[in-house]
């Protein structure tokens, strides 16, 4: 980076008192995992604060949860490469969580049954060997699916505040950042999770409303519209065009519509600690709302990123950056938009506001992933698989003893990944290796009496098929390749992996089970019926 791309990106509103701010709020953060730290003892307390969650605070928590740090950076990177025609997304979404809220699709069985995880479904619709071969699954993805959100929120953090053009920033904000998520979740578990996703809700809520009406009112509607027409035409506005198309669409149904919040275990857990089913139902038909939003305000942050760095104006010395005229320059990577839009947006004060807002959605998520996948492994693999018993105790400090190991995990694959896909595509892709299958096995062990466990076992396996959809894998397999001109042909899409690989998991699991049908006799647990 040359001294004047240095200079350009270092230009932010970002003061020493914003920097008061945010370590102000990351002390009382800390200060809650102190103070909830004797709240945690048991099991049901650690992973399910437990479960007293009513539908208001159930509702705060899940859209803290669901609305964190890395959301706003894919979603904004998503709103900077695809214009309005990005929001197809949020709406999908929205609407998908409004269905599981009037139906109680899936997650209402799952609270009936009072499952502390999905895997433990497995064993009382099918058997042990179901349940550990799922957490498996699970957490080989999960893990998979949140390598890079470190590296993503750090990415805000050294953007908005200008430390971008410093080499050694990324790395030590990384450090930082995930040495305080680490200390905060293994001291309070859930319930710290839960109070922190709270105080974000509100927080972050003021800061996404009040940058957004800024943004508004510093670019113009008409030119915001007119800017977004001329740099990508009418596939900004129309999802059906090239850039996103009808397959990815579709596959946007299930990732969104309806895996977001029925199968996947971060959401699912904010249901399995709800106080009823009722309660259940009444938080997903309110979360609707925040789930669309959650994605639609920063897909316009990051048009408007778009709009101020080529629409001339205060940004347009960053225009090189991102598209540089001497082709032996690489261009900045485009995450970067949204953060240094922001740090040039928001006034002292309010940015300090609305940066610690966003490291507290980056703690929320990382907290609520390294929760879930930690105590599946402890609940659903371990305790399964020993012979002796397994005690709170110990239960409760494997649990913590995982998160450190999965930060430092975390950590390592944020610095050798090199994948070129966008962060919301490798994130589709990689969670599809668990919620393809386990989506069709959840909805075929609710709603038909006929699957049987080897059906489970063939439809969960075939979750593996996404692995096709990684960009290494893909180049690697030959899936996607360049041709004689340069240019890189796919011959077929992460979408269109994604959709082959349900229709799969659903043959299997269908076939599976009219092969092989579990004996009659099998004592396993029927689902109660709602009450309402």
């Amino acid at each position: 980076m040359n001294e004047a791309a240095r200079e350009a990106f270092s230009q932010t509103n970002f003061s020493t008192l914003d920097t008061v701010i945010v370590v102000a709020y990351l002390t009382i953060s800390l200060g809650i995992g102190l103070l909830v730290k004797r709240y945690a003892g048991s099991m049901e307390n650690y992973i399910g604060a437990g479960r007293k969650l009513g539908t208001w605070l159930g509702v705060a928590t899940m859209t803290g949860t669901e609305l964190g740090l890395v959301t706003v950076m894919y979603s904004a990177q998503k709103g900077f490469n695809g214009g309005f025609a990005a929001f197809h997304i949020g709406l999908i979404a929205g609407v998908g969580t409004l269905f599981v809220g009037l139906t109680g699709f899936i997650v209402g069985p799952l609270r009936r049954m009072e499952v502390l995880t999905i895997p433990e479904f497995y064993e009382k619709r099918f058997n042990k060997k179901i349940r550990v071969l799922g957490a498996v699954i699970l957490v080989f993805a999960g893990i998979l699916n949140m390598g890079l959100f470190l590296k993503t929120g750090s990415m805000f953090i050294v953007g908005v505040t200008g430390m971008a053009s410093e080499s050694y920033a990324l790395h030590w904000v990384m450090v930082g950042l995930l040495t305080l998520v680490l200390v905060y979740t293994t001291l309070g578990g859930m319930i710290s999770v839960v109070l922190t996703d709270y105080v974000q809700f509100v927080v972050l809520s003021f800061g996404l409303l009040l940058a957004t009406v800024l943004a508004i009112w510093k670019l113009g509607w008409t030119h915001i519209f007119d800017t977004v027409q001329i740099h990508l035409g009418d596939a900004g506005f129309d999802p059906t065009l090239e850039g996103f198309g009808w397959s990815y669409m579709f596959w946007m149904v299930i990732t969104t519509g309806f895996v977001g919040a029925a199968v996947w275990p971060t959401a699912v857990a904010r249901a399995l600690a709800m106080e009823s089913e009722k309660s259940v139902r009444r938080q997903y038909c309110w979360s609707s709302i925040s789930f669309a939003v959650r994605f639609i305000i920063p897909y316009f942050w990051g048009i408007c990123a778009l709009v101020f760095i080529v629409g001339g104006g205060e940004g347009s010395g960053l225009q090189e950056l991102f598209w540089p005229s001497d082709a032996s320059q690489a261009p900045l990577d485009d995450l970067y938009a949204m953060p240094i839009f922001l740090g040039r947006l928001l006034p002292p004060v309010m940015i300090g506001i609305v940066t610690a807002g966003m490291i507290a959605a980056f703690m929320s998520t990382h907290d609520s992933y390294f929760l879930a996948w930690s105590s599946v492994i402890t609940q659903d693999i371990v305790a399964p698989l020993k012979s002796s018993e397994f005690p709170t105790a110990s239960r409760v400090r494997l649990t913590r003893i995982l998160i450190v190991l999965m930060g430092g995990y975390v950590l390592c694959w944020s610095l050798f990944y090199t994948g070129g896909e966008d962060i919301w595509d490798y994130m589709a892709v990689t969670g599809g290796i668990y919620f393809t299958g386990a989506f069709v096995v959840l909805m075929l062990g609710v709603y038909w009496k006929g699957a049987s466990s080897f059906g489970a076992f063939l439809g969960l396996l075939s979750g593996l098929f996404m692995l096709l959809g990684l960009e290494p894998i893909q180049k690697a397999s030959g899936l996607k390749y360049q041709n004689e001109a340069g240019d890189w042909i796919e011959v077929l899409t992460s979408p269109q992996v994604g959709l082959l690989t349900v229709a799969v998991a659903i043959v299997l699991t269908v076939v599976g089970s009219l092969l092989r049908p579990d004996e009659p006799n099998d004592k396993r647990v029927a689902i109660p019926e709602y009450q309402s």
